[in-house]
């Protein structure tokens, strides 16, 4: 890739500002996570609530980027953004100076959470605008990337909840949130040829288009992977092996951090060989080693090793997915990534809860990873069916200059 025309192709600042709004966004998304140790024990939960405690921000933010896609589209990424951040900062500021003191206020909190989870439907369209199709892995991998913000939450808030208490990491949390939250409002920009707003009914058309729904498929094995093993290792690493919350949180954040890093890895990839062989590559090794770690490894960093080879595949493959989309979906992007984000974030409240239930009912998590290694399989398969049809006919050398 030609770094000079890249730089000159689209708008700079505002991919700096889609990255770390995003970046900011996802940290406090799965905040519960990181904080579910502390949280469980104090509150006396088990394996189950443990579970859909960590997965209800992720389901909530699947449904909300629906939401959020559709706002995209009638009001523009930046002050669909806005809306969605003001909302998120204020639910943190009400648990921190309020306190939370049961699951059910938890569950509250994980609610409002989800809006930042829908940040994804705002961050990539807002990057995704500026580029013409032959960038368009890179710059959706580079502002996709925000995803490393989960990594920030696994490093930073067990530590900071061992010595302040995990209800004022909370507030802890509204400090950096705050000031990229400024950032963004300074110097992002909507893009000059944003399309015009649709009826709302006509948001609806897209899902009769078979390629969306294989789309929100393959996006919820890749990203939900990713999302659910970040909310979920710091309580497996715990559980599992026994690690304090801080070292578990380290043991998650070395996970998610590769993931996250590899994403415009993915992009730049896909961008110069294709997002189908990318992709394709990709299922298969994360399907391979979420196998292997269902067998419960007998030492953590055996694990720790398993899982970060399956979150570079899953990092790469949702940089891949979104090399794709917006060749075949440009001038609906805006809806189209609220609805692949949301079969992402689907994907991960799956994998998240699906842990938990596991090991409340067999002691075990191994059949939680031995089902989402099969949907890898599938997804792989699934993929080898179209890709035929999609490179003769949207993604035909003659019709696009991007690699498909």
């Amino acid at each position: 890739m030609d770094r000079k025309a890249f730089l000159h192709a689209g708008h700079p600042p505002t991919l700096l500002a889609a990255f770390l709004y995003f970046d900011l966004a996802f940290m406090v998304w799965v905040l519960l996570g990181p904080l579910g140790v502390q949280i469980a024990a104090d509150l006396g939960l088990d394996h189950a609530q443990k579970g859909f405690m960590v997965a209800l921000p992720v389901l909530a933010g699947a449904i909300l980027r629906f939401v959020m896609g559709v706002l995209v589209d009638h009001l523009g990424p930046k002050r669909s953004g806005a809306v969605g951040q003001l909302i998120v900062i204020g639910a943190l500021a009400a648990a921190w100076w309020f306190g939370i003191t049961s699951y059910h206020q938890v569950l509250l909190l994980g609610f409002f959470l989800g809006f930042a989870g829908a940040s994804f439907a705002v961050a990539l369209p807002l990057a995704s605008r500026w580029y013409p199709p032959e960038h368009q892995g890179t710059a959706l991998g580079i502002a996709g990337a925000g995803n490393s913000g989960t990594a920030l939450a696994a490093l930073f808030a067990p530590g900071l909840a061992l010595a302040f208490g995990w209800n004022n990491v909370f507030g802890l949390a509204l400090i950096p949130l705050v000031l990229v939250f400024v950032f963004y409002l300074v110097v992002a920009r909507d893009a000059p040829e944003c399309p015009p707003p649709k009826p709302l009914a006509d948001y609806f058309k897209v899902l009769k288009d078979r390629d969306a729904w294989w789309f929100m498929f393959f996006y919820a094995v890749t990203f939900g992977g990713f999302v659910g093993l970040a909310s979920s290792l710091t309580i497996y690493f715990n559980t599992q092996y026994g690690l304090d919350a801080k070292t578990a949180g380290y043991f998650t954040a070395a996970c998610v951090f590769a993931g996250s890093v590899v994403r415009p890895i993915g992009g730049a990839v896909a961008d110069r060989i294709g997002g189908i062989r990318t992709l394709s590559a990709m299922y298969l090794i994360a399907a391979t080693f979420l196998a292997l770690v269902s067998f419960a490894p007998a030492a953590a960093w055996m694990a720790l090793a398993g899982f970060v080879a399956a979150m570079l595949a899953l990092g790469m493959g949702n940089g891949a997915v979104f090399q794709l989309v917006p060749q075949r979906f440009r001038r609906e992007i805006g809806v189209m990534t609220g609805l692949v984000g949301m079969a992402g974030g689907i994907g991960g409240f799956y994998l998240a809860s699906s842990l938990g239930y596991a090991r409340q009912a067999s002691g075990s998590y191994q059949a939680g990873f031995l089902v989402f290694a099969a949907l890898a399989v599938f997804a792989l398969l699934g993929l080898t069916l179209v890709k035929a049809r999609w490179r003769t006919t949207w993604g035909a050398a003659h019709l696009t200059s991007a690699r498909i």
